[in-house]
């Protein structure tokens, strides 16, 4: 019998997370646990947030994970944005604290991202996590549209090697994204047929919209649009997982 979610509950007293079902528990399933979600609860902040935080957050995540392989490399993993934020004038505030997800291709990889929190727990401008629920990634079949944890972002290789933004607009986006996807699904190993998968952005969606993200000064122009996945089952949920387009690993098209 196993349960869709556990639960880590953060022991303020002791400052650490105390694990509600053990690491020892999960290890013994490894076979089951291939990838996963993670879902972490923040509490409010104490300081004002600016709006161009994102970097600090992708500073927390690679000083929980540690050294890995994966730093600096294609991502097969993804971070949504923070949610629960109130913009007050030039900054954002957290009353009710924040919901933030990371989604793993590897399971392994989550596991050691959950040992750097237990230590220190303390995120930003005065958030810590206090939970954090582990998520077995959901059956989406062979075709799925996904909402959108945050901007997606395409990009397109000028022949002078400049980088093209593409949004949601542009027709060419859907092969940029399915180009990424695709390379993913290469690097972590999957079948010919599982390469065939198919992302587009559904255009039919009104409330599409773009977003100018500011990342230590780098300004990349995204798209805040549902996209529409294709392929094997096995391929929809690695998208689930690893997130769409570029940049995943820095606060790119993560999937909900």
């Amino acid at each position: 019998m196993f349960l869709n979610y556990f639960k880590i509950i953060c022991n303020e007293w002791h400052s650490r997370v105390s694990y509600y079902i053990s690491t020892n528990f999960l290890t013994g399933f490894k076979g089951y646990f291939i990838n996963m979600r993670l879902h972490l609860k923040l509490s409010p902040n104490s300081e004002a947030v600016p709006f161009d935080h994102m970097h600090d957050l992708i500073a927390v995540l690679h000083n929980w994970l540690g050294w890995n392989e994966e730093h600096d490399a294609m991502s097969l993993y993804s971070m949504g944005w923070l949610k629960g934020g109130v913009k007050q004038k030039d900054h954002l505030w957290f009353p009710n604290g924040a919901d933030w997800q990371l989604s793993f291709y590897n399971k392994d990889m989550a596991m050691k991202l959950l040992n750097g929190l237990m230590d220190e727990p303390e995120v930003i401008y005065g958030m810590r996590v206090y939970e954090s629920r582990m998520q077995i990634t959901p059956d989406f079949g062979g075709h799925f549209r996904f909402k959108v944890a945050s901007p997606v972002l395409a990009r397109n290789v000028r022949d002078d090697f400049t980088r093209q933004h593409l949004t949601f607009k542009d027709e060419e986006a859907d092969a940029a994204l399915t180009r990424v996807l695709r390379k993913k699904l290469e690097k972590a190993g999957y079948e010919t047929k599982d390469r065939e998968v198919m992302v587009g952005f559904d255009r039919s969606y009104p409330g599409a919209k773009t977003k100018l993200v500011d990342i230590k000064g780098s300004k990349m122009r995204a798209s805040m649009c549902p996209v529409i996945v294709q392929g094997t089952p096995e391929a929809v949920q690695f998208a689930w997982n690893v997130g769409v387009g570029e940049l995943t690993g820095s606060g790119f098209g993560a999937l909900w």
